[in-house]
């Protein structure tokens, strides 16, 4: 390439944008933040090797106690909706008579609902269910409410079919009525209740603007997108995340740019280095990969094999790095910072996030191995479900008082 067509491309704001909206970029990147953290040249955070292996131990010992006879389903939004062994979801989709394409879409639609609204929920709050008599906080609580909001109706335009989210509907709702439906009050508080609300309305009018996935005029809903993905017979993991950031990246706030495109949920960090405008960027898509995984199943039993799961990369949430500050494999270099708050944006919750999720892959490697198991019987999204975030959530309770992540961070409910 002559020196104007290379100058050309590394100032090609198309071509940055390419360069880190795929689970590759994600993978790849925070890959490259582990390296520096193992010759020990972060700033924020040391690696300890010594201790890779007794976080994958912890890891396999919640595996077997959750799934003795490792049948580890997917981690995804489904099995928050699952309660002492009843399928609430499966149980409304029969008795509405759901099946063929509307089922598709309607689990479309709750899917991607309830993960948007997923962002951590704050110690203070919880869901009380009529129906199940379960007092539920955290994510379990969310995904509960956000099951009964779907069922009310709240989000259709068709009071005969209430079991869809519209465009119009997702637009015009208020945090006064998510607040109602989400049971909050002065005594239970919800972190970030107008932001969900603010989420949910930039859905409406994402999908609106992408007719062509989400349906026309009358049919604008968000899980046309499945039936979208499904009129392929089969397709590799990664193309659900490509697909959900091609069509609904514009949703999440977006502090980093390259240009005037929004890029979701990435940070910066100065161990990436790049010659186009992604220099410095390390991309995550959190909740756009926990979606991505959410949708795999209602994808499958629409009859579209879904290959590759290990395309898509493990989750930059808290858990998951909390997990591995816990277990000593990362620690801060000033001990003092765990006392402070810390924005999602600062390069310190950058760097634990990208560290967390290289070593998502390596906790699965060992996983594996100790198990004698291997990617295609125990591929990663199961090692998340078995597994990580589990094994994060006990042992924080061990150690904190209400179970609260080792780090503060300044939770705005769209990123964690």
């Amino acid at each position: 390439m002559s020196a104007p067509a290379s100058q050309a491309a590394a100032a090609d704001p198309a071509a940055a944008v390419h360069d880190i909206m795929t689970p590759e970029a994600v993978r790849t990147r925070c890959g490259e933040i582990l390296a520096a953290g193992l010759d020990g040249e972060l700033t924020w955070f040391s690696v300890d090797p010594t201790r890779f292996k007794e976080t994958a131990e912890r890891v396999v010992a919640e595996i077997r106690t959750n799934y003795p006879a490792l049948d580890v389903p997917f981690h995804s939004r489904w099995r928050h909706f699952e309660f002492n062994g009843v399928d609430l979801w499966a149980e409304r989709a029969a008795q509405a008579g759901l099946d063929g394409t509307a089922l598709a879409a309607a689990a479309g639609d709750l899917a991607i609902i309830s993960v948007l609204l997923d962002a951590g929920a704050g110690p203070d709050w919880a869901y009380t269910d009529t129906d199940t008599g379960l007092r539920l906080g955290r994510s379990e609580g969310l995904a509960l409410a956000s099951l009964r909001l779907f069922e009310a109706g709240i989000l259709s335009n068709d009071p005969s079919d209430p079991l869809r989210a519209d465009a119009d509907a997702l637009m015009a709702l208020t945090p006064e009525q998510l607040g109602e439906a989400f049971q909050v009050t002065p005594e239970n508080p919800l972190v970030g209740l107008e932001q969900r609300a603010g989420l949910l309305g930039k859905l409406g009018q994402a999908v609106t603007g992408r007719p062509d996935v989400f349906g026309a005029t009358g049919a604008v809903r968000p899980g046309n997108i499945l039936l979208w993905l499904g009129t392929r017979q089969s397709i590799q993991a990664r193309d659900i995340l490509i697909a959900l950031l091609d069509t609904l990246t514009e949703i999440w706030p977006s502090p980093v740019r390259i240009g005037d495109i929004p890029l979701g949920d990435v940070g910066r960090h100065p161990a990436i280095s790049r010659t186009n405008s992604s220099d410095g960027i390390v991309p995550f898509h959190k909740l756009s990969q926990w979606l991505s995984y959410s949708l795999i199943e209602p994808l499958q039993q629409s009859g579209t094999t879904v290959t590759d799961l290990d395309g898509l990369t493990g989750l930059a949430e808290y858990r998951n790095g909390g997990l591995l500050i816990d277990t000593g494999a990362l620690s801060l270099k000033d001990p003092a910072l765990s006392e402070r708050a810390h924005p999602p944006s600062s390069e310190l919750i950058v760097e634990w996030r990208a560290l967390t999720v290289a070593l998502l892959d390596r906790i699965a490697d060992d996983a594996r191995a100790i198990l004698g198991m291997n990617a295609e019987t125990l591929p990663l999204a199961s090692v998340l479900q078995g597994g990580t975030w589990s094994a994060g959530r006990r042992i924080a309770t061990e150690l904190r008082d209400g179970g609260g992540p080792p780090l503060i961070i300044q939770s705005d409910a769209t990123v964690f």
